[in-house]
């Protein structure tokens, strides 16, 4: 079975053609493979970066603009059936990929299949290496982008419960703004998890050799012992609703409290890169307690992190670690970085899960853009 997908729900414009086959049918289980036969993506961030966001009538002309220019290599395809994303997303976004679709569908009279976004990135993230195979259910989930940040609980395949989520801004949404305040180009968050990086990597290097210059002022709030690079007792970033007694997060404290710190300041570059990593380290604690939280409460039996911010090399580190240390028989399926953003892949895989499972939603010939679409809908 091959599907053709579609997907604009922000400021990535993706077309892709997936078949998918049950590997063993006679089973009934969820044992499938998937084959990418093609995948275009043309993505908006470069215009954006003068906006310090996503413009959302300059995404949805640009969606317009490409979606024909893709679909040039996708015109002689013979498919089963179209999938488009619906929802969550920039509602004038949604509605070129959506439009797109249905034309294409009634042209090519195949049916059109409806995908929640945020359902996609759980289910590719879920699949290694094309297979999804010998997913031990319930699975736990945390899905965290520019837009959305929650934990999400499935105990049948495609029945979905938000058990916690932010209380205000997501994840990607301040790790963006932060890194405008330190003079980062947007997408803000590789940027800052680069320089983070780097002050990990210096303060490395300066435990195993000999120093070769005093250490520098630096606002990170605790010490770490004489080799520290970078230490100064005077500041350190929240780690906001660390202790809650529920799996909720919250990022605006976290964000004013930067703005607050860095008001008025010109931080060396070394200095930056101490900020940056402490403010990554500040979202990162906050995961770990709630996934910790999140695994006590749900006896899962399966972890899986998806979204844009699933590509922070720190965090899926230290949700690593976590899981190694605490939870060892519980199974971590970190996705491929090539599709934890926005893609249309996610979307074909998604759709032809379900149609293989039987589960797939009713045609979706009049479906409408759904911007505040939930994954439990």
């Amino acid at each position: 079975m091959k599907v053709l997908a579609v997907e604009t729900s922000c400021d990535e414009t993706g077309i892709a053609v997936v078949e998918g086959s049950a590997r063993h049918p006679d089973t009934g289980g969820i044992d499938f493979e998937f084959k990418t036969l093609r995948a275009a993506l043309l993505s908006q961030a470069h215009l954006h970066a003068e906006y310090g966001g996503v413009y959302p009538n300059l995404a949805k002309r640009e969606h317009q603009k490409n979606l024909p220019l893709l679909f040039r290599e996708f015109e002689k395809e013979e498919v089963d059936a179209i999938a488009v994303t619906y929802g969550p997303g920039l509602e004038p976004a949604l509605w070129q990929g959506i439009t797109f679709a249905q034309d294409l569908a009634k042209k090519w009279q195949r049916p059109l299949i409806p995908i929640n976004h945020m359902e996609a990135h759980l289910i590719s993230s879920l699949a290694q290496e094309g297979r999804l195979e010998n997913i031990k259910l319930p699975v736990l989930a945390l899905l965290v982008s520019g837009g959305h940040t929650e934990f999400v609980l499935m105990k049948e395949w495609f029945e979905y419960e938000v058990i916690g989520e932010t209380l205000d801004d997501a994840v990607g949404e301040c790790f963006d703004k932060v890194a405008r305040m330190l003079g980062l180009p947007y997408p803000g968050g590789p940027e800052i998890s680069k320089l983070a990086e780097k002050h990990r990597l210096q303060e490395e290097s300066s435990r195993k050799g000999p120093r070769v210059s005093p250490p520098v002022p630096f606002l990170r709030g605790r010490e770490a012992g004489p080799d520290h690079l970078l230490k100064d007792t005077s500041f350190r970033l929240p780690r906001p609703m660390l202790t809650s007694k529920n799996c909720d997060v919250s990022f605006s404290g976290l964000k004013t409290a930067a703005l607050y710190a860095l008001r008025g300041k010109k931080l060396t570059e070394k200095e930056r890169a101490a900020f940056a990593r402490e403010f990554e380290d500040a979202v990162t604690e906050v995961f770990v307690a709630k996934t910790r939280r999140a695994l006590e409460e749900t006896g899962t039996q399966t972890f899986v992190i998806g979204g844009g911010v699933a590509a922070n090399k720190h965090l899926r580190e230290s949700l690593q670690n976590l899981i190694t240390k605490e939870f060892p028989d519980v199974e971590f399926r970190l996705p491929e970085l090539s599709i934890t953003g926005d893609n249309a892949v996610m979307i074909a895989q998604t759709a032809l899960a379900r149609l293989l499972s039987g589960k797939q939603k009713e045609n979706g010939a009049e479906i409408r853009a759904v911007g505040n679409l939930s994954i439990a809908a």
